[in-house]
């Protein structure tokens, strides 16, 4: 039986606020199928709570969540960092770019963690660098960089470890248009051959791009539109 990449069976999150409980997530289930799936819904649906629980940044109230064919629902912190690690690049609104790093020590970082040799993560960080157009910025620190460029040092670095999902989380949200959109291409661009890219967003120009859009609101999943 073959391992689902990225699976989510009746995940249920609820947090205590007070004296009440509040229910981010209410049993949501679905197989991710390769491609580009887009997430969307007012704030407070439950879009980012998903994505932690389907990346094992936290842990659900119940339900199972799978990266990869690891049940991230029984797994210890630890654990779901390796699983992480190992099978998922992560592109954020905010960059998390680590500021004392060149673009190039940025996007070689993953593979030092996961022990690949110094010349060998060099020239992978070197070719992902070419891909998203920033050969001649390598040796520059974050801060020399704009928002734009940021935001392509940070999908480079997603892709080091080449990644069986890419999550990404508002990417076009703190960009301004010309930027935004040379970014998304560059996402939409990464959905090659089994992968799966998962795309939290608001804006519907964004999620129009998607083959799939996940509709959530007060925690649940009320539609999926695929893409004619």
């Amino acid at each position: 039986m073959k391992k689902p990449i990225l699976q989510a069976k009746n995940l249920t999150k609820r947090y205590r606020q007070g004296e009440a409980w509040i229910e981010a997530l209410k049993g949501f289930t679905y197989d991710f199928p390769p491609g580009v799936t887009a997430v969307v819904g007012p704030s407070g649906s439950g879009k980012t709570t998903l994505l932690n629980l389907l990346a094992g940044f936290d842990t659900p109230t119940e339900g199972e969540a799978y990266l990869a064919g690891n049940p991230l629902h029984a797994l210890g912190e630890d654990e779901r960092a390796g699983v992480r690690l190992l099978h998922a690049g992560f592109v954020f609104q905010s960059w998390n770019l680590l500021p004392t790093l060149t673009a190039l020590e940025n996007v070689a970082f993953p593979m030092l963690l996961k022990g690949v040799p110094a010349k060998a993560r060099t020239e992978r960080a070197r070719a992902l660098l070419a891909e998203v157009g920033l050969s001649h910025r390598e040796d520059h620190f974050p801060r020399q960089l704009s928002g734009g460029e940021q935001q392509r040092v940070a999908i480079a670095r997603a892709l080091a470890l080449d990644p069986l999902v890419l999550f990404a989380d508002e990417p076009t949200g703190n960009l301004d248009s010309a930027a935004g959109k040379r970014v998304l291409e560059l996402l939409l661009r990464q959905a090659r051959g089994e992968r799966r890219v998962v795309l939290v967003t608001h804006d519907p120009e964004v999620a129009a791009r998607a083959e799939r859009i996940l509709r959530l609101k007060d925690g649940a999943l009320i539609e999926i539109q695929e893409r004619p």
